[in-house]
């Protein structure tokens, strides 16, 4: 090393040389390369330069050493990405940055050798292998005939032709011996030799989308509207009013005849109802007619057939399918509503809708018959979903109806047309959100709250008997019993799925059914069995089927079930599911609600003893 400040000295330049002698080129011994002019100079020592920005260091600093951590971080990955937050209104700097690189991937197979599969490939291989080897050791052997037959070749050219049949034929024995012998494939011994495989698909690429968009532009709108502005806008409404009038007195005579023609239409049309109306109700006679007899042994099973069966079982019980209610306009519609007529006890109305809330469509009301199960009795539509109706007590004709866009409807029997005769608005104060059968008060009107489910309720129902104990089911795959003044559950049961609906029996305090997602309905009798039900059985044809509500009928021993396909499903309880009291000799057996309430008491008294003994 020289100083910053040291030149090298000026080489003078090489004289060209003219003589090649001795002393101009000589020849390395080792190598035998040819070394010109010009080798002494490049052997001799040479002193090495400094740049002039290097530093000076110490021999201290120079043996120091320096340690670097190598980490998985990919120094590509992108460390500045930002998200737009909804809920705080800016972006926020996403902390969490994927580092993965992938550099190289491939998808393959692996085969077992010991199957038949990687036993067939090796002996492939062996075969392909003995034939290559073959076609060298055949190879060889020509080219050393062909070595012999060289002095032969020149003798048969001097002239002698008896000679070349015998090389053409030698040149058909090396192409057979070159071209090799294609092997057959070895048979199984078994044609019907079966073996289990197993196979990976190709699996996709995940990829993630991701997109970024701006904020919605917002802006703060406040106005105040006084007396005379609300008079400006009467005023503005009246003489429109009064220019439609105008307008409509200047019409054309055309004009009129047309109205005219069209009032004509209208009263043809009225006058055609009417002659149908006359034919209508012996056309429904008729109808009943026909479906009675083409469902005469579902009418029998109704009416007289009873489960012998269920003297056998242990107390338990079955469900007996009778009618099927559907309709091809209520096809792709959920079953959202089931509710019996209080006067007409074959009368049952059917709410159809939807739950799955990002596919929300129109909705239909249906009422059905049991006398006629293959058209429904009325008909009527609406633009949005029914989420719940209700029958008026009073006025059976009168059918009330929550829809999913909040408003309220009430439709009377008594004008079948497919327009409500009265139907909530903004004005008279409808609902922002959908109609339920529970009420949606503040919070400051409830009378008392309890923690029961850990999923949304989708169904609450009083018992008809005690007035102080009422049912819950949940999505949560429980039912649960309650005492209004106790704040814990009296009876809990999982049933394995979703409960879409629970109803009390109208005949005993201590039956009740339930439906669940898988298409099961469940029937219980707490008299019976205090731990699980005594019926579970399935009653859709498939399990794709969810059964969403359940009720029983208030005279007759049947039940209807509804689906999310639009159908429902008529079954009838066997003995052992509506068990009354046996009679006892010289007494009389006490029926009424006194009996139902002192027999719930005595259950439920029981289950208080044991959580106070605890």
């Amino acid at each position: 090393m020289l100083p910053a400040s040291a030149k090298v000295p000026h080489k003078p330049p090489r004289k060209p040389s003219t003589s090649m002698g001795r002393g101009t080129r000589k020849r390395d011994e080792d190598s035998g390369t040819e070394v010109g002019e010009g080798t002494d100079e490049w052997t001799q020592s040479r002193a090495t330069v400094r740049p002039p920005d290097q530093l000076e260091l110490t021999d201290a600093e120079l043996k120091e050493e320096f340690t670097r951590i190598l980490t998985a971080n990919n120094p590509h990955a992108p460390q500045n990405i930002v998200r737009y937050s909804f809920k705080e209104g800016t972006y926020k700097l996403i902390g969490f940055v994927n580092q993965l690189a992938i550099h190289f991937s491939q998808i393959g197979n692996l085969i077992p050798k010991d199957s038949d599969e990687g036993r067939r490939q090796h002996y492939r291989d062996e075969l392909a292998a003995g034939s290559q080897e073959s076609a060298k050791v055949v190879i060889s052997e020509t080219e050393n005939l062909e070595e012999d037959e060289e002095p032969k070749e020149l003798e048969a050219e001097a002239g002698s032709q008896t000679d070349v049949p015998a090389t053409g034929a030698a040149e058909r024995v090396t192409e057979e011996l070159i071209t090799p012998v294609q092997p057959k494939e070895r048979m199984l011994t078994n044609k019907f030799n079966f073996s289990e495989r197993a196979s990976q698909t190709f699996n996709h690429r995940l990829r993630d989308r991701e997109c970024q968009m701006e904020p919605p532009p917002r802006t703060n709108f406040s106005a105040t509207a006084n007396q005379w502005e609300i008079y400006d806008a009467y005023v503005e409404e009246l003489e429109k009013q009064e220019k439609t009038k105008e307008k409509e007195k200047t019409k054309t005579p055309v004009a009129k005849k047309t109205g005219k023609m069209a009032m004509r239409k209208l009263m043809s049309m009225e006058s055609q109802s009417d002659d149908i109306t006359k034919v209508s109700q012996a056309a429904k006679i008729v109808e009943r007619m026909v479906n009675q007899n083409t469902y005469d042994d579902i009418a029998q099973d109704f009416k007289y057939y009873e489960d012998t069966a269920d003297e056998f079982r242990d107390q338990e019980g079955t469900l007996l399918p009778l009618w099927k209610f559907q309709n091809d306009k209520a096809k792709h519609l959920a079953v959202t509503a089931l509710c019996w007529n209080p006067k007409y006890r074959d009368l049952f109305a059917v709410g159809h809708g939807s739950y799955d809330f990002m596919k929300q469509s129109r909705g239909m009301l249906l009422l059905y018959s049991m006398k006629n199960p293959s058209f429904p009795e009325y008909i009527f539509s609406s633009d949005s979903g029914i989420m719940c109706l209700d029958m008026h007590v009073d006025h059976p004709f009168l059918v009330v109806v929550g829809h999913y866009d909040g408003n309220v409807a009430i439709y009377n029997l008594k004008k079948p047309h497919s327009q409500p005769t009265f139907r909530s608005s903004a004005k008279s104060g409808k609902h922002t959100e959908p109609v339920w059968q529970c009420s949606k008060s503040y919070s400051s009107q409830f009378l008392d709250t309890y923690d029961a489910h850990n999923m949304a309720v989708d169904a609450v129902s009083w018992n008809p008997f005690h007035t102080k104990v009422f049912m819950s089911c949940s999505s949560d795959w429980t039912v649960k019993i309650w005492d209004h003044t106790i704040k814990t559950p009296m009876f809990i049961y999982d049933l394995n799925s979703a409960v879409g609906d629970v109803a009390w029996a109208p005949y005993s305090s201590t039956v009740f059914a339930a439906v669940t997602t898988d298409g099961k309905a469940h029937v219980f009798d707490l008299a019976i069995n205090k731990y699980e039900a005594i019926c579970n059985q399935p009653v859709v044809a498939k399990k794709k089927n969810k059964i969403t509500h359940v009720q029983f009928n208030p005279i007759h021993p049947i039940i209807i079930v509804g689906d999310d396909r639009g159908h429902v499903i008529c079954l009838k309880l066997s003995p052992n599911l509506r068990k009354m009291p046996k009679e006892k000799k010289g007494q009389e057996v006490q029926k009424g609600p006194a009996v139902e309430i002192a027999k719930l008491d005595k259950l439920l008294n029981l289950v208080r003893e044991v959580k106070t003994k605890t």
